[in-house]
């Protein structure tokens, strides 16, 4: 028996109050949908994602091997079932899994128990079920002595000894193919709403004598998202399952309840974690690396024994001992090598800072390359844009950069080179020499006597 799946996610989500579909929203980094899709992976089974007519960028995003089919009216989901159904051609023989689009904590092995459980029980349909604390307005689902299901009862249907029963329905199924397609034929849309609801196929299972088995899930699995407070909650816990399994290898975290971390991030043993960490995208972090407090870094590579602390990194590469903070950008482009610098209030982008070369406080370098070895002064400023085009600076090893310089780029400052502080630099400076541009000091004896007479004057005049 093959193994067909239907993600439902045509729902539009009006709770969320977003133009985002609902589940393009995403949890440490991955859409919702898109934690669903790796979840059912491991079943080795054909997958199709249910989805709105207007969800193009759903469709777009979806990962290879996944299609997509249209749910043209807002039927229900039982409709949307038929149509996954149609999209498949059929599905007599097979087993057929179908679940929400917005269940990201769900788990590959919870899935994989349903499916199993399902085959080997040869029953009709096998659904999840979860057990909550206060079960009021969801479905009871009844069993017999042997935990066969024998009715899902709604809330409002219920007798005061069923509203007793904590067990309800997840909405998450595997049905057997046959039976599936002439049920779905068989239900209509006599309800409020107006929609083919999937569980009344389950009524009539149940009607109908055929067996109807159940498996349990913890309640949070099977957590829907429908607001922005529920993405919260769900992120909340998807964010404890990522950093207690990074702590189980070695990543030590001072507070893990502020610290959040990508799926996609990469981690290695010793990497020392600060409260107000996010780490997104692709990136990584070395060995005895030590991030935080309060640093945002994306799609970044940061080398063992690096420091970097409040500091917001994208796309940027930071070497091995280097230090970054406080209060450092360094955008897309830049590159620190090992045990290199870029201190307090620094900006750097599409920059190359050599090995061991230090950008101390105060300072622009974009479109720049600093070999090994150099320094540079407080309030530096690679002038890099004329109004047309960006220009490069180089500054070459050992250098030194006086304090408020002015490099103006295109401009070279070459190995052991110095400028002195306050010059603006517009023309390369060549190996071992000083460079000054600034106007020549003058002294004006007694200008504070005088300037205080010629206010006294002002004040008579007046």
């Amino acid at each position: 028996m093959g193994v067909r799946v239907a993600i439902l996610a045509a729902g539009q989500g009006t709770r969320m109050k977003s133009d985002i579909p609902k589940v393009m929203h995403r949890v440490a980094g991955r859409t919702m949908v898109g934690w669903v899709i790796d979840a059912v992976a491991s079943l080795d089974a054909d997958v199709t994602v249910v989805t709105a007519p207007n969800a193009d960028v759903l469709r777009s995003n979806l990962p290879g091997g996944v299609t997509s089919c249209i749910q043209q009216e807002r039927l229900g989901t039982g409709h949307a079932v038929q149509v996954a159904i149609d999209h498949f051609g059929g599905v007599e023989g097979d087993a057929v899994l179908v679940l929400p689009g917005d269940t990201p904590l769900l788990t590959a092995e919870t899935l994989q128990r349903l499916v199993e459980t399902h085959l080997e029980s040869e029953a009709a349909v096998t659904m999840l079920t979860t057990r909550l604390a206060d079960p009021s307005g969801y479905g009871r689902v009844l069993r017999d002595r042997e935990g066969h299901v024998t009715a899902i009862v709604e809330h409002g249907d219920a007798t005061p000894a069923q509203l007793a029963v904590n067990e309800v329905n997840a909405a998450i199924y595997v049905f057997d193919g046959t039976p599936l397609a002439e049920a779905l034929d068989g239900i209509d849309r006599d309800n409020v709403q107006g929609e083919y609801y999937l569980p009344d196929a389950v009524a009539r299972f149940v009607a109908d004598g055929l067996p109807v088995r159940a498996v349990e899930a913890d309640r949070v699995e099977v957590s829907g998202v429908n607001s922005q407070h529920q993405l919260a909650d769900v992120a909340r816990t998807m964010r404890r399952r990522i950093n207690e399994e990074w702590m189980a290898h070695g990543v030590w975290m001072a507070d893990p309840d502020q610290v959040f971390i990508d799926t996609s991030v990469e981690l290695a043993a010793g990497a020392r974690l600060y409260p107000g960490v996010y780490l997104e995208g692709d990136t990584s972090i070395g060995q005895s690396a030590q991030i935080g407090p309060d640093t945002f870094i994306t799609d970044s590579r940061v080398g063992p024994g690096a420091h970097v602390w409040y500091a917001v990194v994208r796309q940027a590469e930071i070497g091995e001992g280097a230090e970054v903070g406080p209060y450092v950008s360094l955008r897309p482009g830049t590159v620190l090598g090992p045990n290199s610098k870029a201190g307090t209030f620094v900006e750097m982008k599409n920059a190359v800072i050599g090995e061991k070369s230090k950008v101390p406080h105060l300072a622009y370098m974009g479109d720049v390359e600093v070999g090994v070895g150099a320094n540079v002064g407080a309030g530096t400023i690679t002038v890099n844009y004329d109004g047309y085009t960006k220009h490069r600076t180089v500054i070459k090893d050992g250098a030194r950069i006086g304090s408020d310089t002015m490099l103006v780029a295109p401009v070279t400052i070459g190995e052991n080179a110095f400028t002195g502080a306050g010059s603006t630099i517009s023309r390369d400076v060549s190996d071992g020499a000083l460079a000054v541009e600034r106007a020549k000091q003058k002294e004006i004896p007694g200008y504070a006597a005088k300037r205080e007479e010629r206010h006294r004057r002002e004040l008579e005049e007046s």
